[in-house]
């Protein structure tokens, strides 16, 4: 065989390879439909363009896990504007923003939990599972068998996978739970950024100074929108960056923790990943487990505006 034709080969079996990752990415139905229910629902779900406005500028370049330094795309922050009137006038943001800063940043530190911050946590539980959004969550995994009906065991369930306490650093007292992880933010041996995969943090770390966006990820030409409500973002926190990170944006905090908790409960996987159509996006759901609580979950973006279609 010539060298011509080996190649010709091998570049065949990488198309086929390719190909065939592609169609691997089967969309989960019965995921989609009931993801897109709970977004219909989903009545505190901010508007682009009128309750808050978001500015993309450049696409951010590769980086690899780790570094400290990376080139910005973006002058200005990812936030131009939020209506923060609005953010503290619905009950579940306003008690959202309220568990921000409870939490110490580094891995390895043990959490000293107040009486007040089990209160405000409880306080937080208790408006979203006042919401049509958890309603409707509660209701399906009554169904599928995965809650009780009994709202008060359905609290305790939530308060386990969310705010139980664990160890993510093999050192130290027990330093992270699952909200502090996906909502707040987490940095491991001051190298490395863990988590922070919420809107609202992120402007209110950006409003701060504290956090400083780099410009928005995509493959290829798939670009963004400035009223898209899922995005890929690199940013730097604290001194230190995170590659790429994918957030919902506008959404409210009762979507996310109702479509986490499907994913977690629905599973018993040590990582859980489903590739579901949400409106006009198309998103891998990733949910990882740390025993009976949440370890981390995310939404990756892998396509926007229905170019999947």
């Amino acid at each position: 065989m010539n060298k011509g034709h080996e190649f010709g080969c091998v570049l065949m079996l990488l198309a086929l390879f390719t190909f065939s990752d592609a169609a691997s990415q089967t969309v989960n139905q019965e995921l989609s439909n009931i993801f897109n229910e709970l977004w219909k629902l989903d009545v505190n779900r901010l508007k682009a363009g009128t309750d808050y406005k978001i500015s993309l500028q450049g696409k951010a370049g590769y980086i690899p896990q780790g570094s400290i330094s990376a080139t910005d795309h973006a002058s200005s922050p990812l936030f131009s504007r939020v209506d923060e009137t609005k953010l503290n006038s619905v009950t579940t943001y306003a008690r959202f923003m309220k568990l921000l800063d409870n939490y110490e940043r580094s891995t390895g530190v043990a959490e000293r939990v107040t009486a007040e911050e089990v209160t405000e946590n409880n306080s937080f539980l208790d408006a979203i599972l006042e919401t049509a959004v958890m309603k409707r969550a509660h209701r399906y995994l009554v169904e599928k068998g995965k809650s009780r009906s009994d709202l008060r065991q359905f609290k305790s369930q939530l308060y386990y996978m969310w705010f139980r306490l664990y160890h993510r650093d093999r050192n130290g007292g027990e330093d992270s739970s699952g909200f502090e992880h996906v909502f707040v933010g987490e940095t491991k041996f001051g190298r490395e950024i863990m988590g922070l995969h919420n809107w609202v943090q992120i402007y209110l770390q950006e409003k701060q100074d504290l956090l400083d966006y780099k410009g928005y990820k995509a493959k290829g030409n798939d670009l963004p929108d400035e009223d898209d409500h899922v995005l890929n973002v690199q940013f730097s926190w604290h001194g230190l960056v995170k590659p790429v990170a994918s957030a919902f944006i506008g959404v409210s905090p009762e979507f996310e923790m109702a479509i986490f908790t499907i994913l977690f409960l629905t599973s018993t996987e040590k990582t859980t990943m489903a590739v579901v159509n949400l409106d006009e996006y198309q998103l891998e759901m990733v949910v990882h487990r740390h025993g009976r609580s949440i370890g981390t979950a995310y939404p990756k973006l892998l396509s926007t505006n229905n170019r999947h279609l």
